[in-house]
């Protein structure tokens, strides 16, 4: 196919990366039009550009930008952490104990990646409830944390056999116990695959809208994608405002992929290329 038609690898790729830019691009450039060019010419460019629809949306009276801005990270933040460390330390153990039953919770661990969250959300609701963290900021957490796992801790798996057992038994003879063996030995080896994992994860967590939906509630507060959908009403003609609040919402997740993007396919790649 190279030889015959060298262009066709450069054609699809192109066409691939147009179809997953549209979505960006469309939210990009309807954030800096009027509402009523929004509507006649959604994928023209803004000319001339405003910026009233970001202001609109960054000076709203019930701040909820801002309000589902601070709840996004702090959200984000706490879930991807505890998960990313719950993961290298599972991994380590189920990769270094060696028993019978490893095989059979990593089988669990693929079980449960197979579930929509959608599924589960009711007894999830229901657990919540009976210990009292329904719509709280640490039910919310819980849930991420819960349901992520799994997936971190395959990640790590792979990169915690690329790792050998001399550098573990090195500092074993020098004294040093497990614990301080995973931390100060192997955890700073899994550098990549905990890139890996946070930009997963991130993503992921910051672009959730029914866990914060539900087990937040609209009394203890939103995120960015909740609030979004609270901007728009059953009345709402603001277009411009929406795919504003879309493109705010955007941008802090982008910046953090592109701050960890260099070890992003190393992290993917790693574990199952060594050893």
């Amino acid at each position: 196919m190279n030889t015959r038609a060298p262009w066709v690898r450069p054609l699809l790729a192109t066409g691939v990366a147009a179809v997953f830019c549209l979505p960006l691009y469309v939210a990009l450039v309807n954030a800096f039009k009027p509402s009523s060019k929004v509507v006649s010419s959604p994928l023209a460019l803004p000319l001339p550009p405003t910026l009233g629809n970001i202001e609109q949306v960054l000076k709203r009276p019930d701040g909820l930008f801002w309000y589902g801005l601070a709840n996004s990270v702090i959200l984000t933040a706490l879930s991807i952490v505890i998960t990313t460390v719950l993961a290298a330390m599972s991994a380590y153990y189920l990769v270094r104990s060696g028993r019978w039953w490893s095989r059979a919770v990593i089988g669990v661990m693929l079980t449960g990646l197979m579930i929509p969250p959608a599924v589960i959300m009711l007894p999830i609701t229901r657990i919540l409830n009976s210990i009292g963290l329904m719509h709280t900021m640490p039910g919310a957490v819980l849930v991420d944390v819960g349901y992520y796992l799994p997936f971190a801790v395959l990640v790590f798996m792979g990169f915690v056999r690329s790792i050998p057992r001399e550098l573990e038994e090195a500092a074993s003879v020098d004294g040093a116990g497990r614990f301080r063996i995973f931390w100060q030995v192997v955890f700073p080896l899994l550098r990549p695959a905990s890139a890996s994992v946070l930009i997963f994860l991130g993503v992921w967590v910051w672009n959730d809208f029914l866990t914060p939906l539900l087990v937040l509630g609209p009394g203890s507060g939103n995120t960015v994608t909740v609030g979004i959908f609270r901007s728009i009403g059953p009345y709402q003609q603001d277009f411009g405002a929406v795919f504003a609040f879309m493109l705010l919402a955007t941008i802090p997740v982008l910046a953090f992929y592109l701050a960890f993007q260099k070890h992003f396919v190393r992290g993917l790649t790693g574990g199952a290329t060594k050893g």
